[in-house]
């Protein structure tokens, strides 16, 4: 079948949300399908789309409805065909997409790692005694408390620059970032320290770059393929398998990991208490193609370990 390209005349529209961030990752995907298919950028549209969760900036994501809040406006638009594809962080994104819409291109993966983001200090370790720390994640919350319960935890949303901007007023001592967002809008200025996944845990899906599309879009579907990076793919199926067993949402403390080594995958998990009082953690490595299974089989064994009333 012949493909039906995209032209400037009528082009490709790409659906994201406004922060430097998410433009970036669109950016990133329209240069992708431009080298893919020797096609000019007039013939890519960023569309962006309002969400509720950059709107609300001031109450906990728990508080206002979670992870779909980042993405509900610009699925609407997916399905209305206001737009072709949807660009996300994958961190950010719940496990069961919305009936007619399928999430199965990733772009090749970012740094996975938390940066610890200080005007004063340059690890963690080197802040005071209630010391306070800035996050908006209820993992970094967890994973903090359990390794500083002095420390005074604040909540700081917003993007990159408006954390920067709290920490020079002094809201905070210290905040943490993905290293993947600060490598995509190039902020080497940003003082930061990388931490390794042994001292922290990201995020599932943390780096990872997901592009979705409307199910019944084979033109979309075709377009995409060339650009999905299986390696990736491989990684979030191991991760997002272990997150949908533990019915994990902006209300649950989870980090996962998961990396590949030529035909085996290595996926570490953890699942901890909100106050940080308890962690739960496990380590397994198995067939690139059980991965999904081994997600499932460590969320049961970890949820088997601390309860059913842990969460």
């Amino acid at each position: 079948m012949t493909l039906d390209l995209p032209t400037p005349a009528s082009p490709f529209n790409i659906g994201t949300r406004g922060s430097p961030l998410a433009l970036a990752q669109a950016h990133e995907t329209r240069t992708r399908l431009m080298a893919a298919f020797d096609l000019p950028q007039e013939a890519f549209a960023i569309c962006v789309i309002k969400v509720t969760g950059d709107a609300i900036q001031d109450r906990p994501l728990k508080e206002i409805g979670g992870k779909g809040l980042f993405t509900r406006e610009i699925e609407e638009a997916l399905l209305d065909g206001s737009i072709d594809i949807a660009v996300h962080s994958m961190k950010d994104m719940p496990v069961d997409q919305p009936g007619g819409l399928l999430l199965n291109t990733y772009l090749p993966r970012e740094d996975v790692r938390d940066a610890f983001v200080s005007l004063q200090a340059k690890v963690l370790d080197d802040l005071a005694q209630g010391a306070t720390v800035g996050t908006s994640s209820l993992r970094r919350r967890s994973q903090l408390l359990a390794k500083r319960p002095d420390l005074n935890i604040v909540e700081f949303r917003g993007n990159v620059q408006t954390r920067l901007k709290k920490l020079g007023d002094g809201v905070a001592e210290a905040t943490f970032l993905a290293m993947a967002g600060l490598n995509r809008l190039n902020m080497t200025d940003v003082p930061r320290t990388a931490v390794a996944p042994e001292d922290m845990l990201p995020a599932v899906a943390q780096g990872a770059i997901g592009i979705e599309r409307r199910g019944n879009d084979s033109r979309a579907a075709q377009m995409l393929e060339a650009i999905h990076d299986g390696p990736t793919g491989q990684r979030l199926a191991a991760e997002r398998s272990f997150l949908a067993h533990l019915d994990g949402s902006c209300e649950t403390p989870i980090g996962a990991l998961a990396e590949l080594d030529g035909g085996s995958v290595r996926l570490r998990g953890e699942i901890l208490r909100t106050d940080g009082t308890e962690v739960y953690v496990d380590d397994m490595s198995g067939a690139v193609e059980d991965g999904a299974e081994m997600g499932r089989a460590m969320a049961g064994k970890l949820l088997a370990q601390a309860g059913p009333d842990f969460f």
